[in-house]
């Protein structure tokens, strides 16, 4: 697990407070300063929140949303296949945060750019872990680690293909996950396939005195 950003729920009240003012403003002091004004903060507070600037502001965002997905999948997540459960989950990410599709499309433009590509790849590895754990997926094995590696490539086309959605409710992006997810499904039944195969291998544990030779 890749650590989070600092949490404070003075961060979290100037990220929410200076989201209307994003779509004008950008990820930018300007829009900082206003949401802080808009939540009734001192003003000060608008330095000392966020010293690393925009990257800060919107890993902050980003962490935001995980949490609250996470929150919001408690009792949805009923599905027993897991492309179904990570779909739901999705789809409430999706859901939750399409008031504020700008402020993500600008997120992604700061992080698009070379000097942010380590907090680009932070900032999907802990999300793509928060739709996992959200899903119910527990395991720690080798092909966590694969079908960690395929949800991110999933997730990124995915948010890509909803910036500019304009269905209702999210109709046509969903139906583009789906599609996607079928390479999730297909991981868990090569990993069955392996796992069938070296069952059929005496493990090294359990080799007897002479089995060798």
């Amino acid at each position: 697990m890749i650590a989070p950003p600092e949490r404070l729920p003075e961060r979290d009240q100037a990220i929410e407070a200076m989201l209307p003012h994003i779509a004008f403003d950008g990820w930018t002091k300007r829009a900082l300063k206003a949401g802080v004004r808009d939540a009734g903060m001192p003003a000060d507070e608008a330095d000392l929140l966020f010293p690393l600037g925009a990257v800060d502001m919107i890993e902050t965002f980003s962490d935001l949303a995980d949490r609250r997905m996470e929150e919001g999948a408690e009792g949805l997540v009923r599905e027993t296949r897991l492309p179904a459960r990570v779909r739901a989950v999705i789809a409430l990410r999706l859901e939750q945060n399409r008031p504020h599709k700008e402020a993500i499309r600008r997120a992604l433009a700061v992080l698009a750019l070379p000097r942010n590509a380590k907090a680009a790849t932070a900032v999907t590895a802990r999300t793509v872990d928060a739709i996992l754990h959200a899903a119910g997926d527990r395991s720690a094995d080798f092909s966590w680690y694969t079908k960690r590696a395929i949800l991110a490539g999933i997730y990124t086309t995915t948010l890509l293909y909803w910036l500019r959605d304009s269905s209702e409710d999210d109709a046509a992006t969903l139906e583009f996950l789906d599609r996607r997810l079928a390479g999730l499904g297909r991981v868990r039944r090569i990993r069955a396939r392996v796992d069938k195969f070296l069952d059929k291998f005496p493990r090294p544990g359990k080799l007897r005195m002479g089995d060798t030779g």
